[in-house]
């Protein structure tokens, strides 16, 4: 009875290793839209893991000439990106660092305006991983397919799952390429609400200036024809 139930142990155990040996998944993509006040500072942090793909997308959305200060920290303290007056960007850090990643937004150079910022922060799994897997998955077909006919059912189901799971990624940079796309729209409105509310401010102020000259000049035509001296009789 011993057999059996050492290889019953080992079955159960050989999972819960594979599981330990896997690499953590990256984590999940975030999104954030804030308002940076006029005249400060705002940072955030997001942790990775290593041997990871960060992609980090910012757009100045709003406010008065669309522009702040980017700087990108890695865990260590490395200065990765330093940007100033940008209105947009978009850089990737690969292999990343595993720990939290510093991004700050800087507004300290306007007294008076203040900006509506979107950034977003995209994961994907190292290259290499990915890599490994395929060759992995390679193997096991080529395998399957000189074994019984179940392991190339089994390779067959596999094939499914990674179809599912491609389109799945696929959807997904399509929901994060359409998010950036609005706000792209977004800041495209600001800004074309705010040319408009220029165009109409000196509209009006010029017509009220254009007003003004006319009674002037009326005022001025009808005093040069007024006889201001004295009544003969």
């Amino acid at each position: 009875m011993a057999a059996p139930v050492l290889w019953l142990l080992a079955l159960c155990t050989a999972p819960a290793a594979a599981a330990a040996a896997a690499p953590p998944p990256p984590p999940a993509d975030a999104e954030v839209t804030f308002v940076l006040p006029a005249g400060r500072r705002e940072c955030f942090y997001q942790g990775a893991p290593a041997n990871a793909s960060l992609e980090a997308e910012y757009q100045v959305i709003g406010g008065a000439g669309l522009d702040v200060d980017f700087s990108l920290e890695s865990p260590s303290g490395r200065l990765l990106v330093s940007e100033y007056r940008r209105s947009d960007g978009a850089h990737t850090v690969e292999p990343t660092e595993a720990g939290d990643y510093k991004l700050c937004f800087d507004n300290s150079f306007s007294t008076i305006s203040e900006k509506l910022v979107f950034f977003e922060l995209i994961f994907d799994a190292a290259r290499e991983d990915e890599e490994e897997e395929e060759e992995e998955e390679e193997e096991g077909e080529e395998g399957a397919w000189r074994g019984a006919p179940e392991d190339a059912l089994d390779v067959k189901i596999e094939d499914i799952k990674e179809s599912i799971e491609t389109m799945r990624s696929r959807l997904e940079r399509s929901l994060q390429l359409q998010t950036l796309l609005r706000a792209f729209e977004a800041r495209d409105r600001n800004l074309q609400e705010n040319n408009l509310g220029r165009v109409n401010f000196w509209s009006a102020a010029s017509l009220a200036v254009l007003v003004l000259v006319a009674v002037l000049q009326v005022c001025l035509l009808k005093s040069l024809f007024q006889d201001k001296g004295p009544a003969r009789t």
